[in-house]
C-alpha cells in the first residue's frame, strides 16, 4: 500500500507539469497535462461509441478512456517534451523506460495492464491504441483552436498537422466540425440576463 500511495502522489505532479508545445508561439497560460489526459480521455470515449455506431464494431470506451488517463505519466519524471525538443532527445524511449519504472510501485496484474495500454497507445496495434491516439491528438488541436480564436493564429499549424494524422472516420469528421465551431458556441444560447426596466418590470434576454 506504501508504493500505492506513492504512485498516487508522484502521478498528482500532472496537475503542476504544463504541456509545453504552445509555448513555442507566445502562449503564457499553458494547461496541464493532468488537463490534457482529462479532455483527452473524453474525448477518446466519445470516439469509441461514435465509431461504434458508424461500423457497428464493439470497442470498448472504457478501455480507451483508461488507456488515456494514463497515457502521460511517464511526464512527471521527464516533462513534457515539445516536438522541437524531440528533435535532439528520444523522448518516446525516455518516457517509456520512466512509465515501466512507476509501474513497479502498483501490483503485477495492475501494472500489467497499465503497461498493455501504454503499448497500444504507442504502437496503434488495436483499434482501441488508434482510437485513442487520435483522442489525444484531437485535444491538442482543440486546445489549438482556442488559441486560434483568442487570435493567435500560429496555432492553425497544430489543427492542420492533427488533421492530417487522423485515422478514424468519426475524428476526421469531429474535427472538420470543429474547425467551423468558435470555442465559444457552446454558451451563446445559454447566457441568461435579467435587467430591470424603468416600469419595474423584468425583461430576460438569451434564453431560447
Amino acid at each position: 500500500m506504501k508504493n500505492i500511495v506513492n504512485y498516487i502522489f508522484e502521478i498528482g505532479v500532472l496537475k503542476r507539469e504544463k504541456h509545453n508545445g504552445f509555448k513555442l508561439i507566445g502562449v503564457d497560460n499553458l494547461g496541464s497535462v493532468a488537463e490534457h489526459a482529462l479532455r483527452a480521455a473524453q474525448i477518446g470515449y466519445i470516439l469509441t461509441v461514435l465509431e461504434n455506431e458508424k461500423h457497428g464494431t464493439d470497442i470498448s470506451p472504457e478501455r480507451v478512456a483508461s488507456i488515456l488517463i494514463f497515457h502521460d505519466n511517464g511526464e512527471v519524471r521527464i516533462g513534457d517534451l515539445h516536438k522541437v525538443a524531440s528533435r535532439y532527445i528520444d523522448s518516446k524511449e525516455a518516457e517509456q523506460t520512466a512509465f515501466v519504472e512507476q509501474t513497479e510501485r502498483l501490483p503485477e496484474n495492475m501494472a500489467k495492464t497499465l503497461l498493455e495500454y501504454y503499448s497500444e497507445f504507442e504502437n496503434r496495434n488495436t483499434k482501441e491504441g488508434i482510437i485513442a491516439k487520435d483522442a489525444d491528438w484531437l485535444e491538442s488541436a482543440f486546445s489549438a483552436k482556442e488559441h486560434y480564436d483568442l487570435g493567435n493564429t500560429l496555432a492553425i499549424d497544430w489543427i492542420l498537422n492533427v488533421e492530417k494524422a487522423l485515422e478514424t472516420d468519426s475524428a476526421k469528421e469531429m474535427i472538420k466540425e470543429m474547425k467551423e465551431t468558435r470555442f465559444t458556441d457552446w454558451w451563446v444560447n445559454l447566457k441568461k440576463m435579467l435587467y430591470k426596466k424603468m416600469d419595474g418590470n423584468y425583461v430576460e434576454h438569451g434564453k431560447d
